[in-house]
């Protein structure tokens, strides 16, 4: 069912990278930006599909910071994932523990900043194993700790998000099933779903030459992790990612098309299902 090898991270990224706090000059684009949504501190719970890539957080933050939404105004993405886990093998309550994680960063010199906060998160994203939503002997678990990791986070005063993952190369009948339990979860939770596999799908049927996924189907490669990355810039920020100036080095044209399947994907899932408490 996965096959990765034992490894745990912990990334902390403020700003454009891991471990600091200061960016350059922000650099406005030409999208149709809305108005965000006020979640300017991330915690990011998952397993590699996160951190695949340079880990997915910092390509947000890329993102954002294109659009002038990083650094100088506070915004924080903290990333902990382990290899191949379900939300089971995550303690968050201990992720709110003071003097924990983002307790401190790095910025300009090497310096430590000891950071202090009336809540060090305004909402989690939350990623379960790749089949652990719809499979029969684990399934029971993803909406056990859909619920109580929720209540978690809005104990902290943090909102929670679910990041619904793609399906494997070889098993697109994944996509819909997946979607189906992501949505169930967000509706019992009254959260936002980021609709990261419906936007691969949506991206296959136009461009099948773009290849989202590494050779063993499953992970990400650097253009499905950009792809996510804008699914989620629209989701939870509300900020279209169409001509932003960050493309992780990708050719134009496929950030281009990666950009606009994320922003009509977005648009059409919430117009359906909604934003959960993040209205």
């Amino acid at each position: 069912m996965r096959l990765q090898r034992p490894f745990v991270t912990l990334i902390t990224a403020v700003a454009l990278a891991a471990c600091s706090s200061v960016s350059p000059a922000p650099t406005t684009t030409s999208s149709a930006a809305a108005e965000t949504t006020d979640v300017k501190t991330l915690l990011w719970i998952g397993n590699s599909f996160f951190y695949y890539n340079n880990s997915m957080h910092g390509h947000v933050t890329q993102l954002l910071t294109a659009v002038g939404k990083s650094g100088a105004k506070g915004y924080r993405s903290t990333s902990a994932t382990i290899s191949g886990s379900g939300l089971n093998w995550h303690d968050l309550e201990a992720h709110f523990k003071p003097d924990g994680v983002a307790s401190y960063s790095f910025v300009a010199g090497n310096e430590v900043k000891f950071n202090t906060f009336d809540k060090p998160f305004d909402a989690v994203m939350m990623m379960d194993c790749s089949q652990c939503p719809i499979h029969p002997k684990l399934q029971s678990l993803f909406f056990e700790f859909a619920k109580k990791d929720s209540e978690i986070a809005r104990r902290h005063g943090a909102e929670p998000i679910f990041f619904m993952s793609w399906a494997y190369a070889d098993k697109p009948e994944m996509t819909e099933q997946l979607a189906a339990e992501y949505v169930k979860a967000g509706k019992a939770n009254n959260a936002l779903v980021v609709p990261a596999g419906i936007a691969f799908a949506n991206s296959l049927k136009k461009r099948a030459d773009i290849v989202l996924t590494i050779a063993d189907k499953r992970h990400p490669t650097l253009a499905g992790t950009y792809l996510a990355a804008c699914t989620v810039l629209a989701s939870v920020y509300k900020q279209n990612p169409v001509g932003n100036k960050y493309a992780a080095g990708l050719p134009a044209d496929v950030a281009a098309h990666l950009q606009a399947v994320a922003w009509d994907t977005v648009q059409s899932f919430q117009a359906k299902e909604g934003r959960g408490s993040l209205n």
